[in-house]
């Protein structure tokens, strides 16, 4: 029998109790690294969705903690946070003073810096260009840092590729970010995890409809005119099938952070400019499947923006959503659309990491036909299981969840005809597209 998760009890304090929880930090502070902190205070941030993080003093010394925790952590095996990885194969990291990798006790603490997030330096630039007073310089700056970034994550995707064995792919602490949370454990029942937790036999609310969850899971989403080929309930049957760990072996393995949203991300000063670096490796790895390795990144730090996922109260001020029904569809019509420097990182992910990383894996002979389809998956349930899109169940609310489930589908499924900002994607990072263009 496992003892029970420390961090997770603290984060349930967070949210009932903040006295409780510092008291409780501070308890497993000096347990875990004998020291006597001082002054705890956990950060309110909405990029928190399963981590918590916060500041203290100790020594003399100001120090910042972070630490995520997953649902049944504490009977997980394997190793955590570790940022030497990603040191040695020369990423940019920022390198914890105090570990703690035990599941269920996962703690990582850095000396306080001043530096910011990239996410919040990208917010910023979100709201701005949503207020029509774009700062251009500031945008091409955080460009010009994301393509620096980029181009060292290629370099070692490049260098670390590898084949690997089915074993040491489903090894990876990844998949608990994705498979993971659609399977009760032990033996991957699927389904269930949060899948089951979050939606199943649950109701769905939209602006102007309510729908039982098997009625809306499956309906044929309708966005802005484009209709989608495959249901949610048929997107997550397929990762349910085919993003399970032992069938991710097949396109190789290789270094990566696993988890690189932005809110995992400094924004510092170099002597050319900014430049980004890496925290909270949670789930870094050696053997990470090669087709799973961007896909956090690419989804949380491009297409959860502008604002819905994280701030669903201030998107739905400012955008709009609509809802009608038809016979076995669901039409969504919304205004929410990428601002300008979402689609720079967009941009800057195709060129510098994902058509080198497929070029390569097909060089290789490591790129599966379905290829597209396995990033896809990943893609739909980035949102969908890191927290409830229902409207009501956290901070969701009709109009939010309505352009969630929208976007949701928008990547993880092929639209009947024509291109969205997805197929583009794609199309743009397909090794194979120089063929089908001299053709």
């Amino acid at each position: 029998m496992t003892a029970p998760s420390r961090t997770a009890e603290i984060r349930r304090l967070a949210a009932t109790d903040e006295g409780a929880a510092t008291a409780a930090l501070a308890a497993l502070f000096v347990d875990l690294f004998d020291l006597a902190a001082k002054g705890v205070a956990i950060n309110r941030d909405q990029y928190s969705l399963n981590s918590l993080n916060g500041f203290f003093s100790a020594g003399g010394a100001d120090y910042f903690f972070k630490f995520h925790q997953e649902d049944g952590e504490e009977a997980m095996t394997g190793e955590y946070y570790r940022a030497d990885i990603l040191a040695r194969a020369g990423l940019p990291v920022d390198m914890p003073v105090f570990v703690s990798n035990l599941p269920g006790e996962q703690v990582l603490i850095y000396r306080r810096r001043s530096d910011p997030r990239f996410s919040d330096v990208l917010r910023a630039l979100d709201i701005a260009a949503l207020d029509e007073r774009r700062n251009l310089v500031a945008e091409a700056d955080a460009a010009a840092a994301e393509r620096g970034l980029d181009a060292a994550i290629a370099r070692v995707y490049l260098g670390s590729l590898r084949p690997v064995t089915v074993s040491e792919a489903a090894a990876e602490p990844i998949h608990r970010l994705f498979h993971d949370r659609l399977v009760d454990m032990p033996g991957r029942r699927f389904p269930g995890g949060r899948l089951a937790g979050f939606y199943l036999g649950k109701p769905v609310r939209l602006p102007g409809v309510n729908l039982a969850w098997d009625d809306f899971a499956g309906r044929r989403l309708v966005v802005n005119g484009r209709a989608y080929r495959q249901t949610i309930g048929d997107l997550f049957a397929a990762a349910g099938a085919r993003l399970r760990p032992d069938r991710l072996a097949d396109a190789g393995g290789v270094v990566a952070h696993g988890d690189a949203h932005n809110a995992n991300v400094w924004y510092g000063q170099g002597p050319d400019g900014p430049v980004l670096s890496f925290y909270d490796p949670a789930f870094a790895g050696e053997h990470v499947p090669a087709l799973l390795a961007e896909a956090k990144a690419t989804f949380h730090n491009v297409f959860a923006h502008p604002l819905w996922l994280y701030d669903p109260a201030e998107a739905t001020r400012r955008f709009s959503a609509s809802v009608r029904l038809g016979d076995g569809t669901l039409a969504i019509d919304t205004d929410w659309a990428l601002t300008p420097v979402r689609q720079a990182l967009l941009a800057a992910k195709a060129e510098l990491v994902w058509k080198p990383l497929l070029s390569t894996l097909k060089a290789g002979n490591l790129l599966p036909a379905d290829w597209r389809r396995v990033i896809r998956l990943a893609l739909f349930l980035c949102p969908t299981l890191v927290m409830n899109l229902r409207a009501g169940a956290t901070t969701h609310t009709e109009t939010s969840s309505a352009i969630a489930f929208a976007v949701a589908v928008m990547v993880g499924s092929e639209p009947e005809a024509g291109e969205d900002a997805m197929t583009a994607f794609l199309e743009a990072i397909d090794p194979n597209a120089s063929v089908k263009s001299a053709r």
